[in-house]
């Protein structure tokens, strides 16, 4: 199958933010690394995330950061976009990290909204213009209210996608009729991508291109059909095969992403492993994720007819 090869075409769909696996040493372990990146590419993904909220980007070192980055390039080989968290509340780290990234051979960067600092809105399109300035790659602009605090307003979102370097935005809002509201406002090649698993299939059904998915780490295939299934006009598989997910989407998102990590243990994928200020699930929290785990047949995708 041949690959969608601008941003317009492959930023769209179920996009998994891998997790980073660490052993009992607290080093990366690059051969779970290489596996969770095979299992997704053999979903036929366009594109996955690396180096971001999933993959513990705070406790990552330059180093390490740019290590995966090459890693996931090069277990790619061009059949999948390689996407890397490249976002700091400091512009001139946020720089760092983008021309790292683009040395390592990334197809585009996340870039998440300046934290705790809290900036106006004409600092955070500064900002981000200034990170624009330092690099020829593609900029997708992270916006997750919760963890910032501030926001990123419509009308500084539409004065940063004038530029054609900025082509999507992972929306964190939790709004799911935010695409019915910019859709008509932002340029067409500019893609729109939740971060809401939950909400995931209302944002889609409302105009949004695409999710920025935890829930797909572990079910990388009945995401696909269910994003599958609302492009072909079946809306009520989509809807079947979403519910199937709710419960799971639930239990990850309450301890994320310890709780992602020890689903995928569970698959025998990877060690459940965090670095602090992370730490493992509980006995209870670990009982919950596991039976949520255990209703879901990650090997077995649905079967969507047309597509």
């Amino acid at each position: 199958m041949k690959r969608p090869s601008t941003p317009e075409d492959w930023l769209s769909g179920y996009i998994p933010d891998l997790p980073t696996p660490f052993d009992h040493d607290g080093d990366i372990d690059l051969d779970a690394f290489r596996r969770l990146c095979e299992r997704q590419i053999a979903a036929g993904v366009f594109a996955f995330v690396v180096g971001e909220t999933a993959g513990e980007a705070s406790t990552l070192s330059s180093r390490e950061r740019e290590t995966i980055i090459r890693v996931a390039v090069e277990v790619a080989r061009g059949r999948t976009r390689i996407i890397a968290g490249a976002g700091s509340n400091s512009t001139d780290r946020a720089i760092e990290l983008t021309r790292l990234a683009e040395g390592a051979g990334a197809d585009a960067v996340l870039s998440v909204l300046p934290y705790y600092n809290k900036p106006v809105q004409e600092g955070i399109y500064r900002h981000f213009r200034a990170i624009a300035d330092s690099t020829m790659l593609p900029i997708i602009l992270h916006d997750v209210p919760a963890r910032i605090v501030r926001e990123l307003a419509d009308t500084t979102l539409l004065r940063l996608a004038e530029s054609r370097q900025f082509v999507g935005l992972r929306d964190g809002s939790g709004d799911a009729a935010r695409p019915l509201r910019l859709t008509a406002l932002l340029p067409s090649r500019f893609r729109l991508l939740t971060s809401d698993d939950a909400s995931a299939l209302a944002y889609l059904a409302n105009g949004g291109d695409g999710c920025i998915s935890t829930v797909s780490n572990l079910t990388p295939d009945l995401c696909q059909e269910i994003f599958s299934g609302l492009r072909c006009g079946q809306l009520q598989t989509a809807q079947d095969l979403q519910r199937q997910l709710m419960p799971l989407s639930a239990s990850l998102s309450k301890d994320h992403p310890a709780a992602l990590k020890y689903a995928l243990s569970l698959l025998g994928l990877m060690d459940p492993a965090t670095r602090l200020p992370l730490v493992e699930l509980d006995a209870p929290a670990k009982a919950a994720v596991a039976m949520a785990v255990a209703g879901i047949d990650a090997d077995q995708p649905a079967t969507v007819e047309g597509w």
